[in-house]
């Protein structure tokens, strides 16, 4: 378990030192930015199970205003406010611009047994 945080620090760690400048040259910025939620909220924010949450569809207001709680610590968490540190509001706004637009799942997932 530890060795799963620390991989996700690092990944955040990685992506935060990237500029935003170079980030809104490239069209799959956002999909790069987003992809460190994908291990725990699924590929592309569709969740497994539901649980963490699907980000998929949601809105990005919404979504925008929860990242930035979890950085400025107002919203409780066990690991959210420790990777939304490692964003700016800027890419903030590109991840939950590309989890609101990406178009959720009719059905969950089905369950990935003993993986």
């Amino acid at each position: 378990m530890r060795s799963h945080l620390a991989l996700c620090a690092a990944l955040v760690i990685v992506f935060g030192a990237l500029t935003s400048s170079a980030y809104a040259q490239d069209p799959n910025a956002a999909r790069s930015l987003a992809a460190t939620c994908f291990t725990c909220h699924g590929t592309d924010g569709i969740s497994v199970g539901g649980v963490p949450p699907s980000l998929a569809g949601q809105d990005k207001k919404y979504l925008l205003q929860q990242m930035k709680d979890f950085k400025a610590g107002k919203r409780p968490a066990t690991i959210m406010h420790q990777q939304a540190k490692g964003y700016s509001d800027e890419q903030l706004e590109q991840i939950a611009g590309y989890f609101a637009a990406v178009k959720p799942a009719a059905t969950a997932p089905a369950s990935r047994g003993g993986y």
